[in-house]
């Protein structure tokens, strides 16, 4: 099991990794954050509304899943949506230069550290 500060630092470990969040979406409010490029605060209050947004459309289209993750694909960069499967209401946030990236390894990456953080 992991922290919160090592689950972050595991991805920054990854090519192309700018900065990451542990963020709570019932508040928007940072549990952990580390690296730049990006204000971190307004993100996770931003993106807190893009999770919202799609649990609800969701809920309205009557989909009885998960999300995995969601990506938003920038000129310049990724952006790693991740919903937690171990702690309800918690995402994982992922910046990553498009350049130097490679999409499925952090994906994939999200995906394991998700598996191993411990709250």
């Amino acid at each position: 099991m992991a922290t919160i500060k090592q689950t972050l630092d595991e991805l920054m470990t990854l090519d192309g990794a700018m900065c990451a969040a542990v963020v709570d979406s019932a508040s928007g409010m940072m549990l952990g954050s580390v690296g730049s490029g990006v204000d971190l605060e307004v993100a996770a209050a931003g993106n807190t509304e893009v999770i919202r947004s799609k649990m609800k459309t969701m809920r309205s289209l009557g989909l009885n899943d998960v999300i995995e993750d969601i990506l938003i694909t920038l000129g310049k960069q990724y952006h790693i949506l991740r919903p937690s499967a171990r702690k309800d209401g918690v995402f994982i946030y992922f910046v990553l230069d498009k350049q130097r990236a490679n999409l499925a390894m952090a994906r994939r990456k999200v995906q394991d550290v998700d598996k191993e953080m411990n709250f």
